[in-house]
């Protein structure tokens, strides 16, 4: 069962995929068919914890930081799921757990504990939050634009990708792997076309 009556799809998939592009996108496309649609950010961009390690460079991801971004991921859906027929969120709280897993010291005790508890909750309450995961499997330049947001984890792209996967298959919600090679409209398109055969009818 959807987060109250909405329908909520979430955009998968690892860095500079296109997914941020795709939710907007995507939103804008159903709020076009007099759909009662919303989209939610990434919430890495507003928290304070990212702006600190990333932008200015102090300290560096740490638990608190994790878990303050996994928090998001579950407080803003479900504030954002009150009034809408659908939700388009950007990413998951499976997508901070593997990101946690792959930047933190998963064999320091406290740690570990905390991403178990975390791997516990995202496949106890995903099922019954989301209808269905949007995968991007696109890869595009990661500097692109000058996204400082995304410094600290370059190197990471092919190993996230693979982790974020596992994460979000692990949750048990169905999975619509979007093809790569096409442009946002047609990516759209595509999207629309599956969802509706997929019986997901707020689409």
């Amino acid at each position: 069962m959807p987060i109250r009556d909405c329908t909520v799809i979430a955009v998968e998939g690892t860095q500079a995929a296109g997914k941020t592009t795709l939710v907007h996108a995507l939103t804008a496309h159903l709020r076009e068919q007099s759909i009662n649609a919303l989209c939610t950010g990434e919430p890495a961009r507003s928290s304070p914890f990212m702006e600190e390690i990333v932008l200015h460079n102090k300290g560096h991801f740490d638990l608190a930081a994790e878990l303050d971004l996994f928090a998001q991921q579950l407080t803003v859906p479900l504030r954002a799921a009150r009034h809408q027929q659908l939700l388009i969120t950007d990413k998951t709280p499976a997508n901070v757990l593997a990101l946690a897993r792959l930047v933190l010291d998963a064999t320091e005790p406290r740690t570990a504990a905390v991403l178990a508890a975390c791997d516990a909750l995202c496949r106890a309450w995903m099922p019954t939050a989301y209808d269905l995961l949007l995968y991007c499997r696109d890869r595009f330049d990661q500097k692109a634009g000058g996204d400082r947001m995304r410094e600290k984890v370059l190197s990471l792209q092919d190993e996230a990708d693979h982790a974020v996967y596992q994460a979000c298959e692990d949750t048990g919600v169905p999975i619509l792997e979007v093809p790569t090679g096409m442009s946002t409209a047609e990516r759209v398109q595509w999207i629309a076309k599956r969802v509706t055969q997929l019986g997901i009818t707020a689409i």
